[in-house]
């Protein structure tokens, strides 16, 4: 990393650089909840702090590890293994914590290295490169030792530099991390609808008691049965019927797609466990319901966005008008595809496994007002997504070139500043 700036010893300006332990016990020391929590490399990504897969230990284990007290804003790296080299910021919400033998705590020292910068720079794909480096060097597992990371090199601005260069990289992180909390918030009110109308019938159960349905206006209540009848999937909305997903809608492969033909643009590329990349075709014009076909995966529920590719690591099931897209993907993530897993080397889903699924169609009407809601949703997700893409692509263009001085700082701020505004 090409740079004017001085660079310094990270070890010579640092409070603290060290890892913790697990409690003695390992998994069976663990609680579900309690006064301490203990971060673990699970929950340590270049993009943020992932709470999922958190753990707490007692009052008596968290003395132990005293010298491994986590502090809003240290630097938390991954040592070992395959998640090596991932690092974020602790925050203030998962305090107090410990951390365990496979996460090393950097705490820079205030006045000299902004913790912001030193995580941006750890983040930076020279930074990756070379730790990732350094931790395949040994002859077995992926390790970064105390002085490894004390003797790593960091550019030295001066400390409002490093403070301005945090600035414009944490806004950008923080409208990214703002538009996927707004996905999540929009697919919950989404599963919230599918779940109410055709999981638990809400509608239908209060017209059963006499009852108007709550939420909606009296043409949408209109559009639910009175009654019940018997099915093959129990008890449903009477005039509903129950199908084999094969019989209901066209179950396609994606096409191969060999992983050296990605691309660092184009249109997105679908596999197994979601986008893996990009290629220069598209195969769905629309976003489709697609379920892995191949692997660990296999069974996965995901989607396509609009004018995507998909890999034969999933199928398709092509929507049709009974079955829209909302509706299929909301039934599809209400199913359970375990049964129709084959294959304990390679398991896998096939087509003709997968045919006889028994799917829940409701009348035309019911559907499609369901997708005129769900729809909105969903397209708005769609919007934040592309945001997001754009906001990121932006942040990792700017962020090597920042930490190493490359930029002038008044004119990226203005630019990011306007693009931040725009996307209001």
């Amino acid at each position: 990393m090409s740079t004017e700036w001085n660079w310094v010893r990270l070890g010579d300006c640092c409070e603290k650089i060290g890892s913790g332990a697990t409690p003695k016990g390992g998994k069976d020391a663990y609680l579900e909840v309690g006064p301490y929590r203990l971060i673990r490399s699970q929950n340590i990504y270049n993009d943020g702090f992932y709470p999922a897969g958190l753990v707490f230990i007692s009052d008596d284990q968290a003395q132990k590890l005293d010298g491994v007290a986590v502090q809003q804003g240290d630097v938390l790296l991954n040592i070992t293994g395959d998640s090596v080299a991932r690092v974020c910021l602790a925050l203030a919400q998962y305090l107090p914590a410990r951390v365990n033998q496979h996460v090393a705590i950097i705490r820079p020292a205030s006045k000299t290295l902004d913790s912001r910068f030193l995580r941006y720079f750890l983040a930076s794909p020279y930074q990756q490169n070379l730790m990732l480096g350094l931790a395949g060097a040994g002859a077995t597992r992926s390790a970064l030792t105390k002085g490894m990371i004390e003797d790593f090199k960091v550019p030295y601005p001066s400390l409002a530099t490093q403070s301005a260069i945090s600035d414009i990289l944490s806004a950008l992180d923080n409208r990214i991390s703002l538009l996927r909390d707004t996905n999540a918030t929009l697919e919950a009110i989404a599963r919230a609808l599918f779940k109410s109308w055709f999981v638990n019938f809400d509608p239908v159960r209060a017209k059963v008691e006499g009852l108007e349905p709550e939420g909606m206006d009296a043409i949408t209540a209109a559009l639910f049965p009175d009654s019940f009848e018997e099915s093959e999937l129990g008890l449903v909305p009477r005039g509903w019927r129950v199908g084999q997903i094969g019989d209901e809608l066209r179950i396609a492969y994606g096409k191969n797609l060999p992983t050296t033909r990605l691309l660092e643009e184009g249109f997105p590329v679908f596999g197994g466990n979601g986008q893996i990349g990009f290629f220069s075709e598209y195969l769905y014009e629309s976003r489709q319901v697609i379920v892995a076909c191949r692997g660990a995966a296999s069974g996965k529920i995901n989607q396509s966005s609009p004018k995507a590719f998909v890999t034969n690591n999933s199928l398709i099931l092509e929507k049709t008008k009974n079955l829209p897209f909302s509706y299929l993907k909301g039934f599809m993530k209400n199913s359970d595809l375990v049964p129709y897993v084959t294959g304990s080397a390679q398991p896998q889903v096939t087509i003709d496994n997968l045919k006889v699924f028994k799917i829940l169609v409701p009348t035309e009407s019911v559907v499609t007002c369901f997708e005129s809601i769900a729809g909105l949703i969903e397209d708005q997700i769609e919007q934040n997504n592309c945001q997001a893409q754009t906001l990121t692509q932006l942040r990792d263009t700017l962020l090597p070139r920042l930490i190493s001085g490359q930029l002038l700082l008044p004119e990226v701020e203005a630019s990011v500043e306007n693009m931040l505004s725009e996307a209001v």
